[in-house]
């Protein structure tokens, strides 16, 4: 369950969440909306930590798993990410790290799927007030606001530096979150942020990638066809058939796309997936009104036993211990919280 830190006033500066839970990484979000599935059965360790500051957002976050998520900027924002030292992944099939930044637009749905160690800090920004700095300073033929989805390459040490400040701040708000309250703190780090952002993508070019990125990045079409398909009839007896036929593709390709981005094949994956959104339906029941066996037969378990021993392999927990548990407070909370 996620464990959330905040100062008390109704819309708190800075947030930190603890996650442990991958079914609960959507929860307590505004500015993003987001889905997790944690790609091995070990404890997970994640965080996400949010400060605001003025009218931008920073997002910070960290997992010690393996994880696939899939992620929409709400509107009001664009976004740049920079990513961690350590950072290895994909963003739909296309591959991530330190010298890159991920630029995109809000009401997009961006797919990672990134390995253990991975962090990032993410800058929402008005897009108004990029352009209004790009007109005042004469620099609007430099660069323009993302369409869609796009990964910039900057000079090396820019990259570097934009997630250097960002996780400096970070870090600062995490150890001091009531420095972020004060007027002029939030008023410094806005200006110091849009200066870094802009010094950062005025040295930025779109990347080119080589064959087997876009090789990659049609498999990462392909696995969210099928991800799709696979949730718009989970009450159904899928077959591999069926998936092939939705993506449009041999299963030799199927195969090959969810083990070269997911780490697993087509079949392992999809139960996994629909593990978590039996989870999902159990943590968020109240008293009678569903049961365990209700909620795996309307995910295509048909057979208790194995579906309890895979719940359990998945979550360490039976589905009857998660369906029994009460909300914690941490979690009442997280729902009021802007915060991964």
């Amino acid at each position: 369950m996620p464990t959330v830190t905040a100062t008390p006033n109704c819309r708190p500066s800075v947030t930190i969440i603890e996650i442990s839970d991958s079914t609960a990484v959507g929860e307590g979000i505004e500015v993003i909306e987001q889905d997790a599935v944690q790609l091995q059965s070990r404890p997970l360790r994640a965080r996400r930590i949010v400060v605001r500051t003025g009218t931008s957002v920073l997002l910070f976050h960290s997992t010690n798993r393996p994880i696939r998520t899939r992620t929409t900027l709400q509107s009001g924002f664009v976004a740049y990410v920079a990513f961690g030292p350590r950072a290895t992944g994909t963003l739909n099939g296309l591959p991530v790290g330190p010298d890159r930044v991920l630029a995109t637009g809000s009401g997009i749905e961006v797919e990672f799927v990134v390995a253990a160690g991975y962090e990032s800090v993410s800058f929402l920004v008005p897009p108004d007030d990029i352009l209004a700095h790009l007109r005042g300073r004469q620099r609007e033929s430099e660069f323009r606001l993302p369409r869609g989805v796009e990964l910039l390459q900057p000079n090396p040490a820019a990259a570097h530096a934009l997630y250097d400040w960002g996780r400096h701040l970070i870090d600062l708000a995490a150890r001091q979150p009531q420095v972020f309250d004060i007027p002029q703190t939030q008023t410094a780090a806005q200006v110091e942020l849009l200066e870094t952002l802009l010094a950062t993508l005025g040295s930025a070019a779109n990347v080119e990638f080589a064959a087997r990125d876009l090789t990659r990045q049609a498999y990462s079409r392909v696995v969210q066809i099928a991800e799709d398909y696979a949730l718009a009839h989970a009450a159904e007896r899928l077959y591999v058939t069926d998936l092939c036929m939705a993506a449009g593709v041999s299963e030799r390709t199927l195969q090959y796309a969810f083990k070269e981005l997911m780490g697993i094949t087509p079949v392992a994956y999809l139960t996994r997936l629909r593990l978590h959104r039996v989870r999902q339906a159990l943590r968020a029941a109240t008293h009678g009104t569903t049961t365990a066996t209700a909620e795996a037969l309307r995910w295509g378990f048909w057979h208790p036993g194995d579906f309890s021993r895979a719940y359990k392999e998945c979550f360490g927990e039976l589905p009857s211990e998660t369906l029994r548990r009460k909300p914690d407070a941490a979690s009442r909370l997280g729902s009021r919280d802007v915060a991964l």
